[in-house]
């Protein structure tokens, strides 16, 4: 009987140190520290003592902050999004095509857009980039790695259609960014004439168990405490953040993009993603490319696609010209 007890008091004794500690790592990882800080480094890089501290104490996590503007004439604007204020950067083009917004990823600020923002503008679209909430020089320090970041998609879009009404809107997004946008498409009435995603992750589940596998760590039963713990935190279900999901109610034209020695988004889960989405679709994928900008390793593959889709099929429907519906898997 005594050892029964004991039994029972140690089970019990680690289910509560495994929720602590998936508490504290969830708080640590949805926000972010006013404070100056080291980040910690990406989670395969972490060996040794670093991995365990992480392990312990969770990750360093200071507000990431714009430390360039762009070389290119710009105005700053300020939305307000249901997060709080966002600081927008707008830059026009003469005889414009149209508008790309785009939107950065995790730990991430608009700045880090800057070259593709650039490419677009020589394309011929005004640009504007976006800081989330939480992040850059918007208000806040909480990042809900794609969920609540749908809505300050659907306040710069729903911006964009009341300034300039006639003007076609390309949404792009990186990693969260992307997750964002599918988010804001599938559930909060958002609907661009076509999207430019790289590297969405295929659900919040499967991110965290990326990032234990990165770490060459078992993920259960810790990814699952995370994202649930991360989930009530933050005032929402976690477990309901898929883009598989989102993608089956997107009838967008989209391209997707994926890095194939990308360690924290799988093939797996953009197969699925791509075979869900509804609309005409195109997809590149880029060998040696993990989970970076595609454009520095590959900048004329990168370009040519980018190109190719918003010149022949991203923008007819709001020319009025037909849309075939072209699934094109580029390798």
């Amino acid at each position: 009987m005594k050892r029964k007890r004991l039994v029972l008091l140690l089970l019990v004794l680690a289910t509560v140190v495994l929720n602590a500690v998936a508490f504290f790592h969830a708080w640590r990882f949805t926000h972010f520290s006013p404070a100056a800080a080291v980040r910690t480094a990406h989670p395969e890089r972490l060996t040794g003592w670093l991995k365990l501290g992480v392990l312990l104490m969770g990750v360093s996590n200071p507000k990431p902050h714009s430390l360039t503007v762009p070389e290119f004439p710009f105005t700053t604007i300020f939305l307000t999004s249901p997060n709080g204020r966002l600081e927008v950067w707008y830059s026009t083009v003469p005889h414009a095509r149209g508008t790309v917004a785009l939107f950065h990823g995790y730990t991430s600020n608009k700045a880090a857009l800057l070259p593709e923002a650039a490419y677009f503008r020589r394309l011929g679209f005004n640009v504007l980039l976006t800081d989330f909430a939480g992040n850059g020089s918007s208000a806040g320090y909480t990042c809900t790695v794609g969920y609540r970041e749908a809505e300050d998609v659907r306040t710069v879009f729903t911006w964009l259609q009341q300034t300039q009404p006639h003007q076609p809107v390309l949404l792009y997004g990186v990693s969260m960014g992307a997750e964002a946008i599918l988010r804001a498409e599938s559930e909060l009435g958002v609907a661009p004439e076509a999207n430019i995603l790289e590297c969405p992750y295929g659900s919040m589940l499967q991110t965290a168990q990326n990032r234990f596998a990165a770490m060459h760590l078992p993920d259960f039963p810790m990814a699952n405490l995370l994202v649930f713990w991360g989930g009530v935190q933050n005032g929402f279900w976690a477990f309901d953040l898929d883009a598989t999901q989102f993608a089956s109610h997107i009838t967008t034209p989209t391209l997707l993009m994926w890095g194939e020695t990308d360690p924290r988004v799988t093939r797996q889960e953009t197969d699925a993603i791509y075979q869900n989405l509804r609309g005409p679709k195109q997809r590149q994928d880029f060998a040696g490319s993990g989970h970076e900008p595609y454009w520095k390793k590959h900048k004329e593959l990168w370009q040519s696609r980018v190109d190719g889709f918003v010149g022949n099929q991203a923008f007819k429907k709001a020319t009025g010209a037909s849309t075939p519906p072209a699934q094109l898997a580029g390798k």
